[in-house]
Formats: structure tokens, C-alpha cells, sequence
């Protein structure tokens, strides 16, 4: 984005030839004093589109390789074994619901067991169909990475740089090809960041053709924006979310803190004389309509299998274990079966605790996240039956790549820096979606939780990473002229760094898809004691 009167911070100039991977920008008209122009995306749409395409076609071929590997004897494996048979219940049970009483307390929302249901339509009940919508969403996963760091840095390099990380992250890359829910969460919650990064691209866009109608000072709050089909996307992918997993819930109030942002961001931009105000009188009501009520709307919209069936669990709870007078007699006996159903869930949850002697060998806290110091085994088996000759080993792990999740806390820290120091919007909006994905769990400490909760994080590690290499070629690329061996010298460290990344996703290969190795070979993949 480039500005008259200004340099917008961690920008080059705007204007004229430019040697390097960042587009030459237009020098806009002369409007008045720091108004911007608003130049969103990167303008290589031809290049865009093949690397695009390219980064499609190898994320398509890591995700859907050898999908039926592992499996325990033709069976699910770790927290398969919840949600494939529930899935598959749904899917032949003819109510859209898991109702079997076998199950007892279903602890999740249906969204990501529907989404296994249409898997398992297409393929049956076996492995590649537990896993193809998993691997799917994972694809599309990488490619909304590769397109929302794109628009956000007007780079396809940049762009392209974050698509090769999330193919190569081992979170996203296990998860991808796993019959569990964590993956369609991350799906959900990437496509609410994207629809707000659009969403704040747009509403500079309104503004900015107000500015130049005259009309920004008709009144000191600024203009009303209309109907934003952008955050109303946002909202219905965080519904998704929430319907998906509870934890959802976080990403519902971290984004709509930073949509107002943006908001307050955009007005001031444009020299609204009153912009916090303006955004309260504007902003606040739709935003709490769109990214709080309907999120809201659409999780309960997602239990009308639930209300409509005869025998789903604790459905008829009025009458029976809910007295039908009281204080809350006038709500609907289906919404007040739902709230017991819901707050026996949240009380199955808050049991899960280590003082009330629950423990589990893989679990870990929330300070072991960002640096993956605590992944998990999701499968393991030995023995000379597992490749034929000798003694092999298959085991699979969630872990992330060391090369991206040990530069966690860097990234974070210069992240903080730019966004306070440079203001810098980008870093702003990263690290509110990461710090949703992970300070909640701070507030229950006590709480069993582990690694695979971290999944959320994976994809702003990413971007956040991306970022950073966007930041030093686009330094090396300012002083080119004056220096231009530090040009050369930052694109070679860039080209390392992600070779590294592809290096470590390699080596991590075979723990990462329960291929066959030696046990030698299965030792030399753990680093670290906490790994074991």
C-alpha cells in the first residue's frame, strides 16, 4: 500500500522500477496528506496463478499419498476411534446425528463429524474414507495460506513462500491425513482470517472513494460502510468453527476485536475526525451481528438433526430430569434438553482435570506449544511383520517441523516489535489469530490437553514466518541500490532457510506418514527427551 506524504512502514517507496521480488507500485494523485491508496493483492495475477496451481498440485499429492497408512490392523487410530464409527453413524443412522446410546456423551459439535460422514459416502468405511475429507481440507488449508499472505504482503513470493511452509509443517501435514475434527477447525478458521483480511481491503476501498467524493466530513464519525458480505463470510465460517469444536469460541472474540480494529484503523486513515467514536456509532452493532450472533445462530442451527430426532441422546430431557415449570419454562423444551446436553459436555470437560488424578502419557500444557515441545504418538507398531525382513518400525507422530516451530518465539517477539514500532498491520493481525489459538488455555491449566489443540496455531506460524522472510528481502531489496551484495546475501539466506524447511519435512517424512523404518532410523528422529 503506498500513501502521499508518508512511507507506510516496512514498505519501499512507492513508484518506479524495482529490481527483486516486490512489485513497482503507481504514485497516486495528490489527494492531501498521508491518504492512502488503496492497492491490495499483488498485481502478477498470471504468476499468481501458476504458482498457485503448483503449490495445489503438491500439496494434493503429499496429502493424498498412501492415505490408508497407518492403521491399527484395518481399524482407526489415536482419537480415530471416536469420531470415524460416530461419523459413520451419522452417515446410516438416518438422522444426521449420532444417537447410538452406545456412545453415551458425544462431546463435540456435529459439523466436522458431517464432514467425515460425506468422506466416508464416497470412499466407505475404511481408511481413505475416514481421511479424504481430512486431506482436502488440508489442501485447501495451503492454498488459502498461499492467497490471504499474498494479498496481505502484494507479493507472490511472499505468498508462495508461506504456501511451501504449510505444505512442509508436520501439524498441518499429520492432521490432513486423520479422521479427526482438528483439521476441519483449522480449515474454518483460516477462511474467517482470510474473509477479514478482505473485509478490511474492502472497507479501505469504501472509504477511500468517499474520500474522493468529498463526503468523509459530512459528518465527524464517517461514513456508514453498508452490508460487509465479507464479514458476514467470516461469521458463518467461525459458526463452522464453533460447530466443529468449542474452542472456536476464542477465534469468535479475538476476530471481532480485530475487525474493530480495523475498522477504527481505517477511519483514522482517512482522517475521520471522531474514528473511535465513528466506529462504535458504525462498526460495533454489525460486527457483533455478523462475527458474535451468527456464529451463534448457526451452532444451534447445526443441532436441528438433534431437536428433530426421536431418540438422540438427552433429547427429551424435559419432563424427565428437567422439571417443566421454573424460572425458564417459557424457553422452548428442545432448547432447555440442548442446555443440559451442552452443560453435561462442558462439565465432562472441566473433570478432565490432573488433580482429579487424570493423566495421560502425551499430554502437555500450553507453554510446550509454540516450540512443539511435547508432540504426540498417534500410532505405533513393530516387529518384522511390519516390512517383511528384520526387525522396522511404524510409527506416526503429530509434530511440527523444528525449522518453523522452533522460530516461534522470534517470530512472535519481532512480530510485537512491528506491530508497535512500525505499525505494522499485518504482524497485528497474525498474532491476535495465533494468541486465540493459544492464551485461552492458559485460564485452565489444570485441565488434560494436548498437542493436536495447538493445530489452530499452525497456520499463523506460517504466515507469521512468511512475513519475516517478506520483511528482510524487502529490507535487502531498499538498500539494493547502495548495497547490492546484501541484496544477494538475503535472498540466499531466504533460499536456505527454505530448504532447511523442505529438508526437515523430508527427514520427518517417515514418522510423519507411519512409513517403515529401522528402529536406528526411529531413534534418530527423536531430538529431543520430550519427545519420547
Amino acid at each position: 500500500m503506498t500513501a502521499v506524504g508518508r512511507r507506510p512502514s516496512g514498505d519501499r517507496p512507492a513508484g518506479g522500477a524495482t529490481r527483486g521480488p516486490f512489485p513497482p507500485e503507481p504514485v497516486p494523485p495528490v489527494l492531501g496528506p498521508a491518504i492512502e491508496q488503496p492497492l491490495f493483492g499483488a498485481p502478477d495475477r498470471m504468476r499468481g496463478l501458476i504458482v498457485g496451481f503448483v503449490l495445489l498440485l503438491v500439496a494434493v499429492l503429499t496429502r493424498f499419498w498412501d492415505l490408508k497408512h497407518p492403521t491399527d490392523k484395518g481399524t482407526p487410530v489415536f482419537d480415530e476411534k471416536h469420531y470415524v464409527p460416530q461419523a459413520w453413524q451419522i452417515l446410516t443412522g438416518g438422522n444426521w446425528i449420532e444417537d447410538n446410546p452406545g456412545y453415551g456423551l458425544v462431546v463435540h459439535p456435529p459439523v466436522g463429524k458431517w464432514l467425515l460422514a460425506a468422506s466416508e459416502a464416497i470412499f466407505g468405511y475404511g481408511p481413505v474414507g475416514w481421511r479424504f475429507g481430512s486431506a482436502v481440507a488440508g489442501v485447501a488449508v495451503v492454498l488459502m495460506i498461499y492467497c490471504v499472505v499474498r494479498r496481505m504482503t502484494r507479493s507472490t513470493l511472499v505468498g508462495a513462500i508461506a504456501g511451501v511452509f504449510a505444505i512442509c509443517d508436520g501439524v498441518l501435514f499429520v492432521q490432513s491425513r486423520m479422521g479427526m475434527l482438528d483439521i476441519f477447525q483449522v480449515l474454518f478458521v483460516v477462511a474467517a482470517f482470510a474473509a477479514l483480511i478482505a473485509d478490511r481491503d474492502q472497507v479501505r476501498e469504501r472509504m477511500y472513494r468517499v474520500y474522493l467524493e468529498g463526503r468523509i466530513d459530512d459528518t465527524p464519525f464517517g461514513p456508514r460502510l453498508g452490508f460487509r458480505w465479507y464479514r458476514f463470510t467470516a461469521g458463518v465460517m467461525l459458526g463452522l468453527c464453533c460447530g466443529t469444536k468449542w474452542s472456536g469460541i476464542y477465534f469468535v472474540v479475538f476476530f471481532t476485536v480485530l475487525s474493530l480494529g480495523f475498522d477504527v484503523a481505517a477511519r483514522r486513515a482517512y482522517h475521520v475526525r471522531r474514528p473511535w467514536m465513528g466506529t462504535l456509532r458504525r462498526d460495533v452493532l454489525p460486527s457483533g451481528a455478523s462475527l458474535a450472533v451468527l456464529p451463534i445462530l448457526i451452532y444451534l442451527a447445526t443441532f436441528l438433526p438433534w431437536i428433530n430426532s426421536e431418540t438422540a441422546v438427552y433429547r427429551y430431557q424435559v419432563g424427565n430430569t428437567i422439571g417443566t415449570g421454573g424460572t425458564w419454562s417459557w424457553v422452548p423444551g428442545a432448547l432447555r434438553s440442548l442446555w443440559y446436553y451442552e452443560s453435561g459436555i462442558l462439565e465432562f470437560h472441566a473433570g478432565l482435570t490432573n488433580s482429579a488424578g487424570n493423566h495421560h502419557p502425551w499430554e502437555s500444557k500450553p507453554w510446550t506449544w509454540p516450540m512443539g515441545l511435547r508432540p504426540m504418538l498417534y500410532a505405533y507398531q513393530s516387529g518384522p511383520d511390519q516390512c517383511g525382513t528384520g526387525e522396522c518400525v511404524r510409527a506416526q507422530m503429530l509434530i511440527g517441523s523444528p525449522a518453523m516451530w522452533w522460530l516461534a518465539l522470534p517470530m512472535l517477539l519481532w512480530g510485537l516489535w512491528s506491530f508497535v514500532m512500525r505499525r505494522d498491520w499485518r504482524y497485528a493481525a497474525v498474532i491476535t489469530a495465533y494468541a486465540a489459538g493459544f492464551l485461552p488455555w492458559f485460564a485452565e491449566i489444570d485441565r488434560q490437553m494436548y498437542y493436536f489443540y495447538a493445530s489452530v496455531m499452525a497456520p499463523l506460524l506460517v504466515m507469521g514466518l512468511a512475513l519475516c522472510c517478506g520483511d528482510f528481502l524487502r529490507w535487502a531489496n531498499s538498500t539494493a541500490r547502495a548495497r547490492p551484495e546484501r541484496r544477494i546475501l538475503a535472498l540466499l539466506i531466504v533460499a536456505i532457510y527454505i530448504g532447511a524447511v523442505v529438508t526437515n519435512f523430508v527427514w520427518l517424512w517417515p514418522i510423519l506418514t507411519g512409513s517403515p523404518i529401522s528402529p536406528a532410523q526411529w531413534n534418530q528422529q527423536i531430538w529431543l527427551p520430550s519427545w519420547r
